[in-house]
Formats: C-alpha cells, structure tokens, sequence
C-alpha cells in the first residue's frame, strides 16, 4: 500500500517539471539524439548511396548485387529493432546509444575493407546493429522516456540530426574519399564518430525521470509487449499507418539509395551530391516548420500531401535533364523525407495507449524497414533488366500514390 502510494506521489510531483522549460533534462537528450541522428543516418542511411556508387565504381560490381547486400542489412537490421524497446527498458538509454554508436563506427571501417561480395555482407551485419542503435526507434524510444506533452516537438527537433547528416555527411564523406581514397576516409569517419559521440552520451544520458518508469513500466495493468504486439496486428488504424510508410518507405529509400547512380551520368558527381545536400537541406526546412504546427494538424492528411508531393517530384527526376530543375525536384522530394521519418511515431502518439508508445514505435519501425529492405535492390534489379531508371522510378510514384489513399483509412474509435 505504501510502495503504491510513493509511486504516486513520485509521478505526481514530477507531473509538475514544465517540459516546455529550457532547464528541463531533456532537452538536454534532445541534443544527444540530434548528434547520435547525425551520424546514424549519414553512415547508416544517406551513406547507402554512397557506397553503393563507390563499391560499383572500385569494383565493377553490379547495382543489384551492391543494392541486394543493403537490402540484407535493413532486413537483419528490422530483426534487430523489433526489439529496442525491451532493450533499452533492461539496459538503459545511455548504454544501448553507446552500443549503437561503436556498432556504427566499426561497421564503416569495415565497408571502407571490402573486396569481395562476402566481406559486404560481413560489413552490412555490423551495419545494422549500429542503425538499430542509431536511428529511429531507438531515438523516438529514448525520448518517450522524458518527453510526454512536448514528445512530438522533441523527435522532430532531435530528428533533424538525421537530415542534417545528409546536408553535411554525404557531402563530407564525398570529399573525404576524393581526398584519402575509400578505405583511409571510412576510417577517419568511423575514429571522429567515436571521439564526438561516446563523450556526449556519457557525459548528457543519464536515467530516465521517475514519471517514464512509472508510466510504462510499473503501472500494473500495462499490457505486456507480445500482447501490444498481437492488439497491434488486429488494429485497422495500426496497419493502415504501418503499411502506407512502408510503401513509401520503400520507395523512398530506393529513390536515395539510388539517387547519385542515376544523377551522376546525367549531372555528374558533384552536382548529385548538391543535390543529395539540397534533399537533406529541405529535409530539415520541412521538418521544422511542421514542429510548429504538426499538433494542430491532421496528421493522416499531412501525410498524404506529403506522399503526392514526393511522387510529383519523382516524375520530374525522371522526365527531366536540366541540372537546375533536377535539383529543384531533389528539393521538393526532400521537403517530406523528414516529416515521413517523424509522422508515424507523432499518429501512434496521439491514437494509441501512451503505454504502448515504445514497443508500437519498435514494431512500425520493424514493418516498414522489412518493406523499404526490398527498395534498394528492388529498384537495383529492375534498372538492370530495364536498362534505366525509368521503371522503377514510376513505380515509386505508383506505390506513393497508393499510400496516400491508405494512410486515410482508421478506426473510428481513435
């Protein structure tokens, strides 16, 4: 009776912390996760298209074979993400974001080692446990743990960490190679990710605040993870957002992880890579307008323009020469890439039980990454039997299209 009446008193007297104040611990992992973001989708995410292009161009392997290896690691990776919210519940937030980060380090010093199909796989395991700890799920979970009125401004601002590793990352890492070769600029990238990153996280992440655990993990009637899982796939709301991103996520992915494979002959390296920094850049701009405003909105409609915005930009890439309207398009493309990586934790947000946030965010994550696993070599495959882009590009548009009819569809009780 005491033990039930101190949790109450607990989370009663943190309920009075303003999350809206500038002292407030958790802004503080804000920033941590912006950093973390950075990284994790520089190497992890945009850094895909950079490695497929500079694998082809060393090796003279084929686009479906570097692209089926990146599918590889966002299916082995999905395995693994399934599973963050457990994790960091048994672990700790600081010792899973350590985990993720030297994961990620020493998976792109092994990228910058391989030379033979085999060695990428090998390089594409450690990869995805460093985006597992890294990216979406593990941010968005981390962050439900100390934000609960102000959690949607919290993702979205920690989140632009992973547009911003597309503006400075892959420009960065372009030059770098240029300038120390493959193997020597992945080193160097994986040594400054560890000396900025580890420092940060122990010196910021600490435990989570007493209204999180006692929120999710000591409120005796929560439902136990297999339970929300099993609720989950029974929910017409759930899977109308689960497979609305997953389309679209799979096209998306597919279109970047290709995206300087297509523009290089067309516009040539540099260029596609001002093009990669104005997706990301927009990425960003897009993001944060959204932040303001994205709580008074209806999400699912945001959401929807937001798939049709991509797959007008995407018919334009494709009927298009002309370098400035190509980066244009980028542009326009990328004004929704970051909103498409933060809506679906804001809908699960406001339409589900805020006790099953974490292992809802883990699930999606897990859905969406089996799908878009398939973009990259999907799209390799298709442009290699087509002899262009043109095929698999359209079917993005189509696949964006039908998204934006799904994610429509709720439950009439959410």
């Amino acid at each position: 009776m005491s033990g039930n009446r101190r949790s109450r008193l607990d989370a009663s007297s943190h309920h009075a912390i303003d999350e809206s104040s500038i002292r407030y611990d958790g802004w503080r992992i804000v920033a941590v996760c912006f950093v973390v973001a950075t990284f994790g989708w520089a190497f992890g995410f945009y850094g895909q298209s950079v490695y497929l292009a500079e694998l082809h161009r060393q090796h003279g392997w084929s686009a479906s074979l570097i692209s089926t290896a990146t599918t590889f690691f966002y299916l082995f990776g999905a395995l693994l993400v399934i599973f963050v919210a457990e994790t960091i519940k048994k672990f700790g937030p600081r010792n899973c974001l350590l985990a993720g980060t030297v994961a990620m380090a020493a998976a792109i010093v092994l990228m910058g080692q391989v030379d033979a199909p085999w060695q990428l796989y090998l390089a594409d395991i450690a990869l995805s446990f460093g985006w597992a700890g890294t990216s979406l799920a593990m941010i968005s979970t981390t962050l439900g743990l100390w934000f609960d009125q102000k959690r949607g401004m919290a993702i979205s601002l920690a989140l632009n960490g992973a547009s911003f590793g597309g503006v400075a990352g892959v420009p960065l890492l372009v030059m770098a190679i240029g300038q120390f070769g493959f193997s020597r600029a992945l080193m160097l990238a994986g040594a400054v990710m560890v000396v900025l990153v580890i420092p940060i996280v122990l010196i910021f992440v600490g435990p989570p605040p007493l209204r999180a655990s006692a929120g999710s993990s000591s409120t005796g009637d929560a439902p136990s993870s297999s339970l929300i899982r099993a609720r989950a796939f029974r929910d017409i709301g759930f899977l109308s957002v689960s497979t609305a991103f997953a389309l679209v996520l799979f096209a998306q992915v597919g279109f970047i992880v290709h995206l300087i494979a297509f523009l290089d002959p067309v516009i040539g390296r540099s260029s596609a890579a001002v093009a990669i920094a104005m997706l990301t850049a927009m990425a960003v701009v897009g993001r944060v307008l959204f932040s303001t405003v994205i709580d008074r909105l209806n999400q699912r409609l945001a959401s929807a323009l937001s798939f049709v915005s991509q797959a007008l930009a995407l018919a334009v890439v494709i009927n298009s020469r002309n370098e400035t309207l190509l980066i244009a398009a980028c542009a326009v493309f990328g004004f929704s890439v970051g909103n498409l990586i933060t809506l679906p934790s804001l809908i699960v947000q406001r339409e589900f039980d805020a006790r099953s946030f974490g292992v809802l965010i883990s699930l999606l994550t897990a859905i969406t990454q089996v799908t878009y696993a398939f973009g990259p070599g999907v799209i390799g495959a298709l442009r290699d039997l087509s002899g262009s882009y043109t095929l698999p590009f359209y079917g993005c548009i189509a696949l964006e299209l039908a998204a934006a009819v799904l994610i429509m569809l709720r439950r009439k009780s959410a």
